[in-house]
């Protein structure tokens, strides 16, 4: 690739910096980031704000070399390119600090990487696909790198954001807190969304993810069927699939296609697949599984939506919330197939979580509560709550009980 080209690009993206706003500071840990000898890699789903923490982290650097590779002038950009990249940057500059915006898009970086890093750069990095960092990094750079998974903002960032004070909740504060839940709920937290209220921004980002991230970086020949998987997967969130009942209903030709497209969604970011709680890892991996959504406000966009869906965006709030609190979560079925919504072990004790949008209706009441029952029974020993819009109690039964939470009230418990 021509240097003429590279030095535009350092030089543009340079000046660009300047007029970038770096918006609030997110709840990751800056000071570990900073301190670590490690190489800080930050991945996470497109535009959910990577490379504004890049801004904040470089307040602490008087010099750094800065370059983001998701631009179309580096087309041509290859790994015989790096070196000319760095002789620029100490033409022009003067620094052991540097800072790669999305390096996954280069093939072989990793290797270049790791040969600035044992010359004694402090590197930060970021990609938004978790299969190609995770792969290259265990591959060539084991022990050698901490991770940042950055998710769109969550609802304390918001509320930080809005100078709403949940730390003290007044009257006003616990009425605006709710008023942003509430438009959480369904708009979600990707920035461009809390700045500009715009929903052509999701629509964007959705756009972006599965034309740039996937189809093209996969080659995706049938593209209309890969979409038309997407789209059926985030219209049926929080539900339980089979590999073979989306082969069919989707009439695509094998399951192992199936799996591979899946796969390339969650590599993205765009979904997660949730695992059935078995103590069998076989039976775990061939169990049905549960989709999520990364953000609400993109499901709402681009979804077929039901009248029914306000407890499914519940659901899926508390699964992004509790994969943002990094806990390795699962589902769980009793023996007789009663479902406990999210499991997790964690200072020696299931913690088990159901989810429920209101108790208006006994019927619902009685089956979240048979279930945490039935599966405390099973398990040997358990923690239950039921996480509710705005329900809050304390139910006691002759072998558990049973904290009932709403759900801005259980997202304010540190954890």
């Amino acid at each position: 690739m021509k240097k003429e080209i590279i030095e535009e690009v350092v030089f543009d993206q340079r000046e660009n910096l300047k007029l970038k706003d770096t918006g609030i500071k997110r709840q990751v840990n800056y000071k570990k980031a900073i301190v670590s000898k490690q190489i800080v890699v930050i991945s996470g789903v497109r535009r959910s704000g990577k490379s504004t923490l890049f801004l904040h982290l470089m307040e602490n650097y008087k010099n750094f070399y800065y370059f983001n590779f998701d631009d179309e002038r580096l087309i041509d950009f290859n790994v015989s390119d790096f070196q000319e990249l760095m002789i620029i940057f100490k033409t022009h500059y003067s620094s052991n600090v540097v800072f790669f915006d999305e390096i996954q898009n280069i093939e072989g970086w990793e290797r270049f990487i790791r040969r600035i890093f044992d010359e004694g750069y402090k590197i930060f990095i970021t990609g938004s696909n978790a299969k190609l960092l995770s792969s290259e990094l265990a591959t060539h750079l084991t022990g050698r790198y901490i991770k940042i998974e950055l998710f769109p903002f969550s609802l304390i960032e918001i509320l930080e954001y809005n100078a709403v004070d949940y730390k003290k909740l007044t009257s006003d504060n616990k009425a605006n807190l709710i008023k942003y839940f509430d438009k959480y709920l369904t708009e979600g937290g990707f920035p461009e969304m809390i700045k500009y209220a715009d929903n052509e921004f999701l629509k964007r980002i959705y756009d972006d993810i599965i034309h740039k991230d996937i189809i093209v970086r996969h080659k995706i020949r049938n593209s209309k069927i890969f979409k038309n998987l997407s789209l059926y997967l985030l219209t049926n969130f929080t539900g339980e699939l089979s590999y073979n009942s989306l082969k069919t209903s989707l009439n695509i030709k094998s399951t192992n296609t199936v799996k591979e497209y899946v796969a390339f969604l969650e590599e993205s970011y765009l979904v997660f697949e949730l695992y059935k709680f078995h103590f069998s890892l076989k039976k775990q991996y061939t169990s049905n599984k549960k989709i999520y959504s990364i953000d609400n406000g993109i499901r709402d966009i681009v979804a077929f939506k039901f009248s029914d869906d306000k407890g499914k965006y519940l659901e899926n709030f508390v699964f992004v919330e509790l994969k943002r609190r990094q806990k390795d979560v699962f589902f769980y079925k009793t023996k007789n197939n009663k479902e406990v919504d999210f499991i997790y072990y964690e200072d020696n004790c299931f913690n088990l979580i159901q989810v429920a949008y209101t108790f208006a209706d006994y019927r619902t009441k009685k089956r979240e509560i048979d279930s945490l029952i039935e599966a405390g029974k099973e398990l040997p020993k358990t923690k239950s709550i039921i996480i509710t819009y705005n329900e809050d109690e304390i139910i006691k039964t002759d072998t558990i009980e049973i904290q009932v939470i709403p759900a801005w009230k259980w997202l304010l418990i540190k954890s």
